[in-house]
């Protein structure tokens, strides 16, 4: 029942007929009830980024009949991070009012092109902000490469789903954007009923570009030759190098809009991850 969602977009994309074949070298189906594998997945702690009003703990991320749900709930409990007068926008919340999660697969999987898939039920609420990513080792933000598979988020009020990509220019911490914003609309006058099903984010990446699908349809393609870093970056394509796994759910902060109370909790639902690559 599960994988009826994400059935059919699966069979309309499988590996092209062509003299290469794609083949499965990692997945995750969350089939065991409890927490996430330790040996693959790290969670992150605290509130960590773009001024998000969720602190991520790792009892918001687990797994429960063939799923893995990251759940955002209200709770309300003093910040351990808070400093009178702290330097980060973080320790300056003297209490907690969201919880999240998000998890990664940093320094325990990473890869460098092939084909990602992420069958997905995201929640749609005001103030959620879901997001599958990839991010680089070995350089700061954003000189280590950054590629948005998905978000969920209302641009001026207005909710879109974005497929994206970022890397650096000369200034630290500034990125070159190359972004696709596609209103909810779009996908909603197809399917009034779209936020009830699973569907399949994809992400094909080889030394020419970067294409990200949904159920799909194409939705961004990144040349790869457009996506060399600045001086801070040495000039070299993050692109080219191994990338590691985000799966998580953010509430407000820079991006996410006014959150939702009455939509708690919300439960960002994955039944699979799963990385191909190209074999002769």
């Amino acid at each position: 029942m599960i994988l009826a969602g994400c059935l059919m977009p699966l069979l309309a994309q499988q590996p092209d007929t062509n003299t290469k074949k794609w083949k499965l070298v990692w997945s995750q189906e969350f089939e065991h009830d409890g927490q996430p594998d330790s040996t693959v997945w790290n969670y992150e702690y605290g509130f960590v980024r773009n001024h998000e009003d969720q602190w991520y703990q790792a009892e918001n991320a687990y797994q429960q009949n063939g799923l893995l749900i990251i759940e955002a709930r209200r709770e309300h409990k003093p910040n351990p991070m808070y400093r009178e007068g702290g330097r980060h926008w973080g320790q300056q919340r003297d209490s907690i009012h969201y919880t999240s999660a998000c998890i990664t697969t940093r320094g325990k999987f990473d890869f460098c092109y092939g084909r990602l898939e992420v069958c997905a039920r995201i929640p749609t609420a005001g103030g959620s902000w879901p997001a599958i990513w990839t991010l680089g080792n070995g350089m700061e933000w954003p000189s280590c490469g950054e590629i948005d598979v998905m978000e969920y988020y209302r641009v001026r009020g207005v909710p879109h789903i974005l497929a994206n990509a970022a890397w650096g220019d000369d200034q630290r911490y500034h990125a070159v954007w190359n972004s696709k914003r596609i209103p909810y609309s779009h996908f909603t006058e197809r399917d009034p009923y779209w936020a009830q099903h699973f569907h399949l984010w994809r992400m094909d990446w080889d030394k020419t570009s970067i294409r990200l699908y949904l159920d799909d349809e194409l939705l961004n393609e990144i040349p790869l030759s457009s996506t060399i870093n600045g001086s801070r970056g040495r000039h070299l394509n993050p692109f080219e190098r191994p990338q590691y796994l985000l799966l998580n759910l953010a509430l407000g902060g820079d991006n996410g809009g006014t959150i939702d109370d009455a939509a708690f909790p919300m439960r960002y639902e994955i039944d699979y991850v799963r990385v191909y690559q190209q074999q002769p």
